[in-house]
């Protein structure tokens, strides 16, 4: 804990600073839970896609052995996306890519003087790069919420493990110095009531005894 000042005003400012964590504590782990259900979420579809692209692999996998006999089309090229289509939503506070679709190289070649297979091979080619490419946006989203999620987790820790206990102890401590000096304070104040006291008696005890002498001397004069 940093020094602190023993003073009212510093502990004004220790109750705002402890009010204004324990509001803002709240909304903090209400964003944790709703990261941690969204990167729930995220990684049932990252499994869901990744069994697609691995299924897209499969089918594709025979045409690997006849690609070299393409006829004259590139078939790679073709089942390349030219662009991703993807839109943005805010998800907690986190900006989040949605994949929308992919989009291919126009398909321009001869029917007629291309193997069969050609037409399946860049089908299912373009099915697994759209595959892949969906994996890949999820994989974008999962990252983006576990980067948040993680300085989220750091701000409720700040918070629960630090910054409260600081305050509330810094609290504590200004209080019971306060109480000291209001309890030395009324120490100090009754010691001088009492010198006052003691000091009014001595100078009326005083007065009394001076009193008697002149009464005494007077008596004394008229005796004589």
């Amino acid at each position: 804990m940093a020094k602190i000042k023993l003073t009212r005003p510093e502990l004004k400012t220790q109750r705002d600073a402890l009010q204004r964590f324990e509001r803002y504590l709240p909304t903090l782990k209400l964003k944790q839970q709703q990261l941690q259900l969204m990167m729930r979420t995220v990684t049932k579809e990252i499994d869901a896609a990744r069994a697609d692209a691995q299924a897209a692999r499969a089918t594709f996998e025979p045409y690997r052995a006849v690609l070299a006999d393409h006829g004259g089309v590139d078939v790679e090229r073709l089942a390349t996306p030219e662009r991703v289509d993807s839109e943005i939503e805010n998800v907690a506070g986190v900006r989040l890519p949605i994949f929308r679709s992919v989009i291919f190289p126009l398909v321009a070649y001869s029917l007629f003087a291309t193997p069969l297979w050609v037409d399946g091979a860049v089908r299912d080619m373009q099915t697994l790069r759209k595959r892949e490419a969906m994996l890949d946006v999820l994989q974008q989203r999962y990252d983006l919420l576990d980067a948040e999620l993680t300085k989220i987790v750091q701000r409720v820790n700040l918070f629960e493990k630090v910054k409260i206990p600081d305050a509330r102890e810094a609290i504590r401590r200004i209080r019971i110095h306060l109480g000291d000096e209001m309890t030395a304070g009324v120490g100090r104040a009754k010691i001088a009531k009492s010198k006052i006291l003691r000091s009014e008696q001595t100078v009326y005890s005083s007065g009394e005894a001076t009193d008697q002498l002149d009464e005494n001397a007077s008596g004394q004069e008229a005796s004589a």
